[in-house]
């Protein structure tokens, strides 16, 4: 169970790649605080599927984020539904893994366009909103794939390293209008996908060897911080980014 942010109920908040996975439990976590809740991702029938078990309050669009005229039409329609948007977190990403030596100018687009691009343009296009509300909160969703060294996946290595650069950059042009940007670094969370596609026993017995906690982390334990960074609970922490990975050492 989650703390309870008072604030929270009726604020506005966006959650991209909100279908599935640590998204999903950002989707149900801010529901539960009775904040109004639009969220964005290609998978539509996972989508719509989260946003009718959820009900009234929370609204799915489903939008390729690597289309940006497409995430700024969806976020419009969001805006319509519930109003000023007042909560953003960039969420949505792909680990997708891949060599140096075999990356094509394309394909590295691609992976810039999955991991970091979206959450440029999605960031533009609510600061209006919250410059015209007296403040808000950002959430942008980096990693501790580029902090700890992990190989195997250079280019979105390189965008979850954009992430915090992004982040404190906004966060220093828009804290006069009271917006704080931060980011949130997980570690191995435990998501069906990471479960399905990367949890061999050898990979969970390094994993266990390296975190200082000997759990698995869950998608809720990324959800509990995100509540708090969005909330006014934090509302003197801005340009920086939280490490959530259990102790990775």
């Amino acid at each position: 169970m989650a703390a309870i942010y008072p604030d929270l109920r009726h604020k506005v908040v966006l959650i991209t790649g909100g279908a599935s996975g640590i998204g999903a439990t950002l989707v149900e976590s801010f529901a539960a605080q009775g904040a109004r809740v639009g969220f964005l991702d290609i998978d539509e029938t996972a989508g719509r599927a989260l946003a009718d078990r959820l009900g009234d309050g929370v609204r799915f669009e489903a939008c390729d984020l690597r289309e940006t005229d497409r995430l700024k039409a969806a976020v419009e329609r969001l805006r319509a539904a519930f109003g000023p948007i007042t909560g953003l977190l960039n969420n949505a990403a792909n680990d997708e893994r891949h060599d140096l030596l075999e990356v094509s100018p394309d394909y590295f687009d691609e992976r810039i366009a999955v991991n970091f691009k979206h959450q440029f343009f999605a960031a533009q296009a609510v600061m209006p909103d919250m410059i015209a509300a007296g403040g808000g909160s950002i959430v942008n969703f980096s990693s501790i794939v580029p902090m700890v060294g992990i190989g195997g996946m250079p280019v979105y290595a390189a965008s979850k390293s954009a992430v915090i650069g992004f982040t404190r950059s906004l966060a220093r042009d828009y804290g006069p209008h009271n917006v704080r940007v931060n980011a949130l670094a997980p570690g191995w969370i435990m998501t069906e996908r990471q479960l399905t596609l990367w949890l061999t026993p050898e990979a969970d017995a390094m994993r266990e060897d390296r975190q200082a906690l000997k759990r698995r982390l869950m998608p809720i334990d990324i959800a509990r911080v995100a509540l708090f960074l969005i909330s006014e609970e934090s509302g003197g922490i801005t340009g920086q980014c939280s490490v959530v990975d259990g102790g990775w050492l």
